[in-house]
């Protein structure tokens, strides 16, 4: 019998009562309705942003292993290039394909692991990209009505680590379109450098465009020195990626943090609200109170409430990467409880020390944090 082990990078996670893998758009169509037939089900693509827990799925378990990227036609006089990207096609694949063919705007997502498909559900981005920059539109298949639809970016509500998808609208992903940038005449460059991290391993300042190739090269190096990369020899990737989001916090609490605390400005995710007919929208850019919002280095305050790397609790198959505070790794034989007992234990600290909550970033399936 197949375990959830053996089909998620974190390698853990009980078995699965059935698994489908589905090759083609029918395929994953009809495998998706087979399986939401039955009292429980899950849809997995790559398997890289799921902790799922040590009694398993009873149930069917879909494999999404599709594949294949389409160049679209383009309006006349646009330089956008857009293209279709089935759901199973590996991430880092159509990263390498668009630095290949000289199309900007996905360079810095280089070495994500996983599947294109749950790309929008998380909105994945790194290094100062977002999956919401260059996103048009997914094909999907709806849960509740079973129809087939065309869902356009702003349908989504994309925000920080988040959609529509990831909140609760159910279905499953069949392709994805994405708008990137054609060449231009003095050669294939990025879109602007917007990290300064990633700005210091180029070797220019935040706001400069470099070539593309480089900008992979020097993204994927960086992710190795964390150990963010998907390496079967490598230990330390035997993780679910960075497990915590960055907190995003008010101005006024930010002030009553220590005066080291990283912190970055950022916008306020806009909330749906109920208006009287004919009243004013005023501006969404700063929270009810007035404050600006600000986001925390999740790492920085692992770290300073005293959670060093490699950090294991007693006995614990579970521990934090040795290179990236960020990570917690599956040493070998870790079991999902002992994952969350160790996510736990992080959260607790933090909250102990700084007064916030940190949260999961991958995906709970039968345990929660």
């Amino acid at each position: 019998m197949t375990t959830l082990a053996e089909l998620t990078t974190l390698q853990v996670g009980g078995p699965a009562a059935r698994v489908l893998e589905a090759s083609t758009r029918q395929e994953l169509i009809d495998a998706s309705v087979e399986a939401w037939a039955d009292h429980e089900s899950l849809i997995i693509g790559g398997g890289s942003n799921l902790l799922v827990s040590d009694e398993g799925i009873d149930g069917t378990v879909v494999r999404v292993l599709t594949s294949g990227i389409e160049r679209l036609p383009e309006a006349e006089g646009r330089r956008p290039v857009r293209i279709r990207v089935q759901a199973g096609e590996t991430w880092d694949r159509l990263v390498a394909s668009s630095v290949a063919e000289g199309w900007a705007g996905l360079e810095a997502l280089s070495g994500i692991p996983g599947s294109v498909g749950a790309a929008p559900v998380q909105n994945i981005g790194a290094y100062g990209q977002e999956l919401a920059e260059s996103l048009v539109a997914i094909e999907f298949l709806d849960y509740l009505t079973g129809d087939v639809v065309t869902l356009a970016a702003p349908e989504l509500g994309l925000g920080y680590r988040t959609s529509a998808l990831k909140r609760g609208r159910a279905g499953v992903v069949l392709s994805v379109d994405l708008a990137l940038e054609a060449p231009a005449p003095g050669g294939a460059f990025s879109r602007p450098i917007a990290y300064a991290q990633l700005s210091d391993a180029l070797d220019v300042t935040v706001g400069t465009q470099v070539p593309l190739a480089d900008v992979r090269t020097a993204v994927l190096g960086l992710r190795a020195s964390k150990g963010m990369l998907l390496d079967p020899a490598e230990p330390e990737s035997r993780s679910a990626g960075s497990f915590f989001t960055n907190p995003i916090v008010t101005e006024h609490f930010a002030r009553g943090l220590p005066s080291a605390t990283p912190r970055w400005p950022t916008e306020a995710e806009e909330q749906a609200r109920v208006l009287p007919l004919g009243s004013p929208v005023d501006s969404l850019a700063r929270p009810a109170s007035g404050e600006y919002l600000v986001k925390l280095s999740a790492a920085w305050l692992i770290e300073a409430a005293g959670i060093r790397r490699g950090f294991a609790l007693p006995g614990s198959r579970a521990g934090i990467s040795s290179k990236h505070t960020l990570a917690i790794v599956n040493r070998g034989g870790a079991t999902a409880t002992e994952i969350v007992q160790l996510a736990t234990f992080v959260q607790t600290r933090v909250l102990s020390e700084f007064g916030v909550i940190l949260h999961p970033e991958p995906v709970l399936v039968g345990v929660s944090l």
